[in-house]
Order: C-alpha cells, then sequence, then structure tokens
C-alpha cells in the first residue's frame, strides 16, 4: 500500500495551503525526510519531507493548486523502482498478432545512445554524484546539470557552495538582444496576495497617520566601536543597531501604551508583554518573525535571535508560529538606502517604526557645526487609539534613548 504524502498542519490560523515548486517528479527516488515539495502558506513557506523511501508514484496536485490541511498530495511507493528504460511495459489485453522475423537495426539506429532515466540528471537513479537540495534547486535555476559540478561533500556530494563556485567560475554569456516589446504573466504567491490584502485592509480600517524625527547615531557608533570585538568574541554574534532600537522601543512603548494595543471591536486591548515583530524581506515577500517577550532579552539575545530569525525566513525554514502575533513592529529600509517612508501598519497591531539609512550630515550641537551619522526615524499608527502627542512623544523617547544609551540602563 503506498504512502501517502499529507499537508500537515503548519499553524493555527493555517487551513489551507498552495502548491509551490516539486523538487521531485513522479518516478523519481525519495529519501525519507528529504525535501519533496515547497508548501505557500499566507505567511511562509514550507519544506515538506517524505515520509518514508521510496519512489515518487503519483502526484495529486500540481503547483498552483490548493490543498487543506490533511489533505493526501502524493504517494510513494516503498517497494517501487525508479522510473528507467529497463521498466517493463505494462501488459496490455491484446490478442497476439504475427509480427514480422525482426531484422538487423539499422547503422542509423544502433548509433542513438540510449535514452536517460527520468531520475538522471537530478542525482538519483544515476551515477552521478548526490545533490543537495538547496544545490539543485540553484542548479535548475541555472539549467546545470549535476555532471557538470564538481560535489565537494561528504561522499562527493554536490552543495549549495559548489554550485556558487561553478557559477563563478563559468564565463559569462553574452545578454540576448532584446526581441522587442513583451510582457511576461506571473501569478502572485499565496504569501504575496496576503501580504496585498492585510495593507490595503490595514487602509481601509485603521486611520494612519506617520509622524517623524531624526536621531543621532554617534553615541551608538561609538559604543559599537569601542565594545564590538569583545561583545562578538563573547557572544559569537556582532553588536547591530537593531538590538538597540527594539530595547529603545519598548522603552517608549512603557510610556505610550497605545502602541502597544490593538482595537478588538469597540474595546481596546492592553498589554503587559512585548512581542516585537521585526520584517525581513525576501524573495517570497515580506515577513514579520516576532521576538516573543523583547522586554526579557539582553542585547545579545536580540541579536542571535534577529540574525537567526532573518536568515531563516529569507531561506524558508522559518516556522509559521514565529510569525504569529506581535504587539509592534520594526522596520529597516536603510539597509536597501531608504532615506525616508510610511510605512504601514501591521494589523491589528498600532504602530510601526520605521529606519531609515543612516547618513552623515552636518547638525548644530552645543552650537557648534559638526558632522554625524543621522537617521531619519518615521512612525505610522493607528489614530484611532494613538493621539498625535503619544506619536510625538514615542518618537522622542527613542531619540533620547539611541541618542545616550546610558538612559537604558539607568531608566531614566
Amino acid at each position: 500500500m503506498p504512502v501517502e504524502l499529507k499537508v500537515p498542519e503548519v499553524g493555527e490560523s493555517v487551513t489551507a495551503v498552495e502548491i509551490g515548486r516539486w523538487l521531485k517528479r513522479e518516478g523519481d527516488v525519495v529519501r525519507k525526510d528529504e525535501t519533496v515539495v515547497e508548501l505557500e502558506t499566507d505567511k511562509a513557506t514550507l519544506e515538506l519531507p517524505a515520509p518514508a523511501d521510496g519512489v515518487l508514484a503519483k502526484v495529486l496536485k500540481e503547483q498552483g493548486e490548493s490543498a487543506g490541511v490533511g489533505d493526501v498530495i502524493a504517494h510513494i511507493d516503498e517497494n517501487g523502482q525508479a522510473a528507467g528504460p529497463e521498466a517493463p511495459a505494462k501488459k496490455q489485453n491484446t490478442p497476439a498478432v504475427p509480427t514480422k522475423t525482426p531484422t538487423a537495426p539499422t547503422k542509423a539506429a544502433s548509433a542513438l545512445p540510449p535514452s536517460p532515466s527520468r531520475g538522471e540528471g537530478r542525482g538519483e537513479g544515476s551515477s552521478a554524484a548526490p545533490v543537495m537540495p538547496a544545490a539543485r534547486r540553484m542548479m535548475e535555476q541555472r539549467d546545470l546539470q549535476p555532471g557538470d559540478v564538481k560535489g565537494t561533500g561528504p561522499g562527493g556530494r554536490v552543495l549549495k557552495e559548489d554550485v556558487i563556485r561553478h557559477a563563478a567560475a563559468a564565463p559569462a554569456e553574452p545578454a540576448p538582444p532584446p526581441a522587442g516589446r513583451q510582457e511576461q504573466t506571473v501569478r502572485m504567491s499565496l504569501l504575496r496576495r496576503r501580504v496585498a490584502d492585510r495593507l490595503v485592509a490595514a487602509q481601509q480600517t485603521a486611520a494612519l497617520l506617520t509622524t517623524f524625527n531624526e536621531v543621532d547615531l554617534h553615541a551608538v557608533k561609538s559604543l559599537r566601536a569601542e565594545h564590538g570585538a569583545a561583545f562578538e568574541a563573547r557572544h559569537g554574534v556582532k553588536l547591530g543597531f537593531m538590538s538597540f532600537f527594539v530595547k529603545a522601543v519598548i522603552d517608549a512603548l512603557r510610556d505610550c501604551p497605545a502602541l502597544n494595543a490593538e482595537v478588538r471591536g469597540d474595546s481596546v486591548v492592553y498589554r503587559n508583554y512585548y512581542d516585537i515583530g521585526v520584517a525581513v524581506s525576501s524573495d517570497r515577500g515580506l515577513v514579520v518573525p516576532v521576538l516573543r517577550d523583547a522586554q526579557l532579552m539582553s542585547f545579545a539575545a536580540i541579536e542571535k535571535a534577529v540574525a537567526d530569525l532573518s536568515a531563516r525566513a529569507r531561506s524558508n525554514k522559518i516556522r509559521v508560529e514565529e510569525l504569529e502575533g506581535g504587539t509592534f513592529t520594526v522596520t529597516n529600509g536603510g539597509v536597501f538606502g531608504s532615506m525616508l517612508s510610511t510605512p504601514i501598519v501591521n494589523p491589528p497591531q498600532s504602530g510601526i517604526l520605521g529606519m531609515h539609512a543612516i547618513t552623515d550630515r552636518p547638525v548644530a550641537v552645543a552650537g557648534q557645526v559638526v558632522i554625524r551619522p543621522m537617521m531619519y526615524l518615521a512612525l505610522t499608527y493607528d489614530h484611532r487609539i494613538v493621539d498625535g502627542r503619544e506619536a510625538v512623544l514615542f518618537l522622542r523617547r527613542v531619540k533620547e534613548v539611541i541618542e545616550q544609551p546610558a538612559r537604558m540602563l539607568i531608566e531614566v
């Protein structure tokens, strides 16, 4: 009896998924815990592993189709064999007919090479070295075959790094000349559609307003320059800017609790905990992993968590539950060079802080014009429960804490 490949439970709020890329084809050999297909949810992209060794016998849901939690999307035959030219043809219930005496094949026919098996070129069912899933995806994007790339992993396995090295060493092909005016229609992913729906809903249901300020990063940059090396040696992670801003945001939220609240019906729900979302841009769209109880985290814990969540979000390894919830969001458009923007609130939250690029600008300090590393800050908030006064005081508090980080230690 074939083993069923089912859509697993991926979160309390997720009842359906969209089938993404199949990393295996019908007839391919699969190993237990090897990724077979990608599943798209409205929050993240998940990799679904094989529950047993065998052959992918039948795909029941193709890429782009929807499936509910618990639905069977494929069958795996534990006793099957990879498809190949030696596989016997199915018997036909047709009457026997006389055939001509076989003759010797012609020279042209005998010169034809045997057809490759379906597994060949992908690492299964052939003599090529095994190809790791991440490397296979990169090879498919570059139209490479397993034999094109030399593997350096255990047992000659082809790793992602091998593909990157091969691509860097290959001579660049001249770009084809443009063939006139062209258009390409690409269906939006489930994640992108969900992001679009939520952002439009935020504009339609909340009374959004944005206020701005600027902050001098001189003190923070000096601290990083003085203690950054010792911090990294002790904690194994770099001392970045995000930990300072997360700490400053929590400090400011304590003074302005409405920005950590949400509208629920005709009530306002206030919280005494701070689950800070950190917006991350991936090739699948914007995702917001959450730092739970960030008020209890140290600088090192924040930096480690942000680095881990961001890396796993970009590589589609993050869990759905790590993207759910959040009481306030911080987004950093400055990593892309953004000078100023108006971020959109992630509903049902009531506020989002936008960080931007750090640029050296002349500013007045103690009556003197000096060059300082400056950053514009933007706070978008739901004016239904947050007044302009509270928003301005929130940004001013963030500015004070960042420009004088000692305030976070002595709580003044």
